[in-house]
């Protein structure tokens, strides 16, 4: 096949929908972005309508079917949040809100079930100590069988959101092994032994196929009416082939609502925070996803009534510095590498001097020193240093932001052309899916594309160790603190 071709790629990410539709050479026609709101009525709780996911996918299809002859168009790609489930009835109607990898309500129901499983268990099902966490599938179920019995009854299935946008768009249920975190083993068949711990659990969970699998046709009534839709991948997954990587030492460093590093190796070495993924098509992903990421900017762009944009060119005009305030952009808890959901952020050392520009540049600061931990324990699980990744994503953005990130992690940074790296490799996965490659490598090589690399400053090497050891300091100080409410 030549490259007179268009793809569409989707997703149905934490604060919006995106979507991309781009030729054979990986150029993008066309883009498209939706907010959805998400609900906090309550301690822990974030919750979304699917319904919001599913109107910005109509739209989405419906503004590119405008764009291009939907003829050149052959495949749809999905990508999505993961730990974030949805709760459907037999007849694919939502029976509850879907409930995000944010939400922490689970995590008392999270805490009984780990302790039912041991680290020699975890380690021969998945390669490594993978916590049974909050946002973990079979926690959320608990949760909600013990909390909402009558809608638990009533759900036949629990699935991701771009699963869900699948069964709204071609009425077949299905999913990937690679998206069911802590489920799934490197057989990449359910761990029927830990599903045992919640009966019920293993008949409500959809069966798997691999990412470039057509899961249907979109159905007749909708725009694209015909065209195959495939599996599909999570967004770290989708992400790390829209940002380039596929091969074994290849890194990545998706930046968005949380911040996902990761690295490819088929090296294991077993590493407690890091989440080891099965295998898939010999490509072994290492991650380490963090809580916050843009979120932190987000935040602070609320508070201070100014754009991220304005606050990126505020931390531009700040120099790196000792005295700047250090930030802890603990929000909402910390996934990877230190699994707490009970720490909280915080401002050390904030003094008279501290403005917009000097908070600005300490929030980006904070969530680079976040990502570094993460990065750490990765180069320990695939016995490897690494020194190059390839960054992609909203939070990818902001130059200033990519220069504070090299400077902090050592190491250089690649950034892609298409901003929505995981939209992007929805796209790549749609184009594997409907033939136009034959597998997943020559895709990504042929339709990721950089433009512009940023490097470290070594002049900044030693300051920035010094307070990275003060930022990890300042964590373990305020645990026990945090652990009192």
């Amino acid at each position: 096949m030549g490259v007179d071709f268009c793809l569409i790629g989707i997703d149905v990410g934490t604060t919006a929908t995106k979507a991309t539709l781009i030729d054979g050479t990986g150029a993008q026609l066309a883009s498209f972005v939706r907010p959805h709101p998400t609900v906090r009525t309550s301690p822990g709780m974030a919750d979304q309508d699917p319904q919001d996911w599913m109107n910005g996918v109509l739209d989405a299809l419906t503004q590119f079917s405008q764009a291009v002859d939907p003829r050149r168009v052959i495949g749809i790609g999905l990508t999505s949040q993961v730990n974030s489930h949805v709760f459907v009835d037999a007849r694919g109607e939502a029976v509850r809100p879907g409930i995000i990898w944010q939400d922490t309500r689970a995590a008392g129901d999270a805490a009984k079930l780990d302790q039912q499983v041991t680290v020699e268990q975890k380690t021969a099902w998945f390669g490594g100590p993978v916590p049974i966490d909050a946002s973990h599938a079979l926690s959320r179920m608990a949760f909600v069988a013990r909390t909402e019995p009558a809608n638990w009854a009533a759900t036949r299935h629990v699935l991701l959101p771009k699963d869900f946008v699948a069964l709204k768009l071609t009425g077949a249920v299905s999913s990937d092994p690679v998206a069911a975190v802590g489920l799934v083993s490197a057989s990449g068949a359910y761990v029927s032994e830990l599903l045992d711990l919640l009966p019920g659990s293993a008949g409500r969970l959809p069966p798997l196929f691999p990412f470039h699998h057509i899961a249907g046709r979109v159905r007749a009534g909708l725009p694209f009416a015909g065209l195959p839709v495939t599996v599909g991948a999570m967004d770290a997954w989708a992400g790390m082939f829209g940002c380039g990587v596929v091969a074994d030492g290849d890194a990545m460093y998706q930046s968005g609502t949380s911040e996902i590093p990761g690295v490819v190796s088929s090296a294991v070495v077993p590493t407690p925070g890091v989440i080891l993924f099965p295998p898939y098509e010999g490509i072994r992903m290492h991650a380490a996803p963090t809580q916050s990421g843009g979120a932190a900017l987000t935040w602070l762009s609320t508070l201070l009534g100014r754009s991220p944009a304005e606050l990126s060119a505020l931390a531009g005009t700040c120099e790196p510095s000792a005295g700047l305030p250090l930030f802890l952009p603990h929000l909402a808890g910390e996934r990877a590498p230190i699994w707490d959901s009970a720490s909280r952020g915080t401002f050390a050392r904030l003094d008279a001097n501290a403005g917009p520009a000097q908070i600005s540049r300490s929030v980006m600061e904070g969530v680079a020193f976040s990502v570094r931990w993460a990065f750490e324990a990765l180069s320990r699980s695939a016995g490897t240093k690494i020194d190059v990744a390839n960054i992609g994503g909203g939070g990818s953005r902001s130059d200033v932001w990519c220069q504070i990130r090299a400077d902090v992690l050592g190491m250089t940074l690649k950034r892609t052309v298409v901003p929505d790296a995981a939209a992007l490799g929805a796209a790549i996965l749609a184009g594997a899916g409907s033939g136009a490659f034959e597998a997943l490598a020559p895709a990504v090589r042929q339709l990721v594309r950089f433009e512009r690399t940023f490097e470290p400053d070594v002049r900044l090497a030693g300051p920035y160790a010094e307070r990275f050891e003060l930022f990890q300091s300042l964590y373990e100080t305020l645990k026990p603190f945090n652990a009192r409410f």
